[in-house]
């Protein structure tokens, strides 16, 4: 059944498409039905869903039923095809991650993952073109990371907040305007790069290489310039990342952190304690710039993004090395910091809210410090 509030959408099928031409025939439906389409969702038990703008809509159509558990693991099937590596990981660690294309219409990141004995497929859909700066709202000063000669660029923020897309962004710049050679690691291959002024490869998990710090200890060997790692996960990819940085190279990564402090925390504590110290002056030495983002409901309707920017300064290196400085401490860094291309969370909301792209109850909703952002947008309206 459909949510309170939220009417199916309908679509129009093949009916004489069979075997994977029909999940095929699926998949194209359910993209054309809408074109913010951000996500394809199939669960036992429900009717196919769409998420758009962050709400799941079901699909109804002629031939469209409630999935059971041999609909969804049919669906798992025609997507995995005769990647034996993801079937082994999917039965021996219960999920796996794919891509998959239809060709001339979309990439998708597909997760397949094992609940209550049956399977569930959630499939990210992966735009066929490199978004720009502008069309992701990007920050211009970030354009000068294209010019970087060494260090660690990290994109942080929840899932699904559009770090890939802006990892991709940084990465056709830099492959636009350097003549340097570029291999990036991921898990799957998301959006697809060409060689421009720069060379690039681009290697994935388990068809390429079978981890990710195996593979970034290879790339050191293979005369890199630029490394793409799409997400740190574990020790020895951050201990491998730190070595390639500090030997001159620009590393680019992701991680699932909310903002620039808890990104460096989460590094560190990655570490065993008495190695604790010297990974933060490691990583004070390296670590150029931390981009934190967050999607946010946009008035009418829609999402629009917001982007915390960390780099490096005196100051921020002072914050990396000393083990008792606080958020809080930080915050003030980058609200004093402006000039030199810092801005934080709840700065950009007040800004949206000032312009008319969020209502106040959803900037409050959203903001780091509720009680300070309400109080600074009670004091503009004083004035």
């Amino acid at each position: 059944m459909a949510s309170p509030g939220t009417a199916p959408i309908q679509v129009t099928l093949d009916a004489s498409s069979n075997g994977p031409a029909a999940t095929h025939a699926l998949l194209a439906a359910m993209l054309r039905a809408n074109v913010q389409v951000s996500d394809l969702i199939f669960s036992p038990g429900r009717p196919p869903q769409l998420e758009i703008y962050g709400e799941l809509i079901p699909v109804q159509g002629p031939g469209l039923r409630t999935l059971t558990a041999d609909d969804t693991r049919r669906i798992a099937s025609d997507l995995i095809g005769n990647n034996k590596q993801a079937i082994t990981t999917l039965r021996e660690q219960g999920s796996c991650d794919v891509s998959f294309g239809l060709p001339g219409l979309a990439r998708f990141r597909v997760n397949v993952f094992i609940q209550r004995g049956s399977c569930a497929v959630v499939m990210r859909v992966i735009p066929t073109v490199i978004p720009s700066f502008d069309a992701l709202g990007l920050p211009k000063q970030l354009a000068e990371l294209a010019t970087l000669r060494d260090g660690i660029i990290l994109v942080t923020g929840a899932r699904g907040s559009g770090k890939s897309s802006t990892l991709a962004c940084l990465l056709d710049r830099i492959n636009e305007q350097q003549t340097c050679h570029i291999i990036t690691i991921e898990d799957p291959i998301e959006f697809l790069h060409n060689h421009k002024r720069g060379t690039i490869h681009q290697r994935e998990l388990h068809s390429d290489t079978p981890n990710f710090a195996q593979a970034l200890r290879a790339a050191l060997r293979q005369a890199p310039k630029v490394i793409l790692v799409g997400e740190l996960r574990d020790r020895d990819t951050m201990e491998v990342m730190l070595e390639a940085a500090e030997t001159g190279h620009v590393v680019l990564s992701s991680l699932n952190a909310p903002d620039a402090a808890k990104t460096v925390e989460r590094i560190v504590n990655a570490f065993p304690g008495n190695d604790q110290c010297a990974i933060r002056g490691r990583l004070s030495k390296t670590l150029r710039c931390v981009i934190s983002q967050k999607l946010l409901p946009r008035r009418p309707e829609g999402r629009v993004a917001i982007f915390e920017i960390f780099k490096a300064s005196p100051r921020t290196l002072h914050f990396i090395e000393s083990n008792g400085l606080t958020r809080d401490t930080l915050l003030e860094i980058m609200k004093n910091s402006s000039r030199e291309g810092m801005q934080h969370f709840d700065g950009e909301i007040e800004k949206l809210v000032r312009a008319g792209t969020l209502d106040t109850e959803t900037a409050v909703a959203y903001a780091s410090d509720p009680q300070d952002l309400q109080k600074s947008l009670d004091g503009k309206s004083a004035n």
